[in-house]
């Protein structure tokens, strides 16, 4: 009877110690599985790298990338004052690079933001409600996807002045759709599961189910996706200021790639290097969301 006491007393003791042990394999699980993979690490390794240099660029370059600084178009090396050279009009290659940094991963990860709060609600109201709420809402975002993407950037930045703010905004206004029909169905699929019913029966209102108990769940899915738009924004900009579109006060990647492309076969550097900057970044983002993909992927064997 005495050794039944002692092991029942000794049960509440052990089991947080057994779940703390459960969560530290886990982890550790979790990193090996990162350590082992080296496109994950050199993708991982990379995206630090540049946004540590996004968010130093003052520090390192604390002049205007516009300043034209010495004579043009030194090529790499020629002048160890200027790493990478200069462009046409004498201005610091790398600074350039440094500073359009902050500009382009800006422009993505807004953009990525705001497509992903218009397209989670969207698909969330859609999935959750059915009926004619998801028909109205299929349709527009069907209406949308009919348009391509570039051509509606395009009419938005016509309408105002180019700015950071309205590239932004007109990217994120352009990039919701996959996310719309991703969040339907992850809402689709969990507004019958058991916990929802649960909570349905304990009278919980509409809203609170929504947010608090089915999008926390389909939530990473949707970070995930959302790593696709993030890489997306930052060509659609590279892409704009390679048109002249772009903010004319701000230097971004694309911006040095369209100042340089009418001397491409000469000075070919001042499109490859950031060109160079622009495939490690994107690179790096999809390498990163199609891994965390098949981690967070229930049925995936790297889970």
């Amino acid at each position: 009877m005495t050794d039944v006491v002692a092991d029942s007393s000794a049960t509440p003791v052990a089991a947080p110690a057994l779940a703390a042990t459960r969560i530290m394999n886990a982890r550790r699980r979790w990193l090996v599985t990162w350590l082992r993979d080296p496109f994950l690490c050199f993708a991982a390794m990379s995206l630090i790298g540049v946004v540590a240099i996004a968010l130093a660029a003052n520090l390192i370059y604390p002049t205007d990338p516009l300043d034209m600084v010495a004579p043009a178009l030194l090529w790499p090396g020629q002048d160890w004052g200027y790493p990478l050279g200069t462009d046409t009009l004498g201005r610091d290659l790398a600074a350039g690079i440094v500073h359009g940094a902050r500009v382009s991963l800006l422009v993505g990860f807004f953009a990525a933001l705001i497509g992903l709060v218009i397209g989670t609600t969207i698909g969330a109201l859609a999935g959750y409600f059915g009926g004619i709420v998801d028909n109205v809402l299929v349709r527009l975002t069907e209406l949308f996807q009919t348009i391509p993407a570039i051509l509606l950037v395009i009419v938005i930045l016509a309408i105002g002045d180019p700015s950071i703010f309205l590239i932004v905004l007109a990217i994120g206004l352009a990039s919701w759709p996959m996310i719309a029909r991703l969040a339907r169905s992850q809402f689709m699929t969990l507004r019958d599961a058991d916990f929802v019913l649960a909570a349905r029966g304990l009278g919980y209102g509409t809203t609170r189910i929504i947010v608090r108990e089915i999008l926390p769940n389909a939530l990473p899915t949707l970070v995930v996706a959302t790593s696709v738009l993030v890489a997306n924004g930052i060509l659609a900009e590279a892409g704009l200021s390679f048109l002249n579109l772009g903010d004319p006060n701000r230097v971004s990647w694309g911006s040095l790639i369209g100042s340089g492309r009418t001397m491409l076969r000469s000075e070919w550097y001042l499109t490859a290097l950031p060109g160079l900057a622009i495939v490690l970044t994107v690179l790096s983002i999809n390498i990163i969301g199609d891994r965390l993909t098949d981690i967070l992927n229930p049925r995936s064997e790297t889970r």
